[in-house]
């Protein structure tokens, strides 16, 4: 069983490919906002992975994130997550990112369990 409580860690260095001009979010070559998304998303996966019952996993369902500070080229991000709140199936993450100069990103991340198995079979259903 899944418990409020769960933190989560997960840092990278921005590479080109990670740039809004290479994303098409935008013109410039900084940390795309797609790619803190992304970051956010990895991070509250991944933190907890450990804790779901073979054939579960999460999908995520809400992403409400401000980036509030741009990251150029090169330099190292990262996300804490920390989950706050279990509704059933329903999982609610607090978000954080940072740059090595300071925060570049919060907010609130929703995933909600799966039997994978189930969902496979119902997406396949939809072709």
């Amino acid at each position: 069983m899944i418990e409020t409580g769960i933190k989560g860690h997960k840092e990278q260095i921005v590479t080109p490919e990670m740039s809004a001009a290479r994303v098409g979010s935008g013109l410039v070559d900084v940390f795309a906002t797609p790619m803190l998304v992304a970051l956010v998303e990895q991070t509250c996966y991944e933190s907890v992975l450990p804790h779901l019952d073979e054939g579960q996993g999460t999908v995520g369902t809400l992403v409400n994130v401000s980036h509030t500070s741009a990251t150029p080229i090169g330099m190292r991000v990262w996300c804490e997550s920390e989950l706050v709140e279990v509704d059933r199936r329903r999982l609610v993450f607090e978000v954080k990112a940072y740059d090595e100069y300071g925060p570049i990103g919060s907010g609130v991340h929703e995933r909600f369990l799966i039997d994978t198995g189930r969902f496979m079979e119902r997406l396949e259903a939809k072709k």
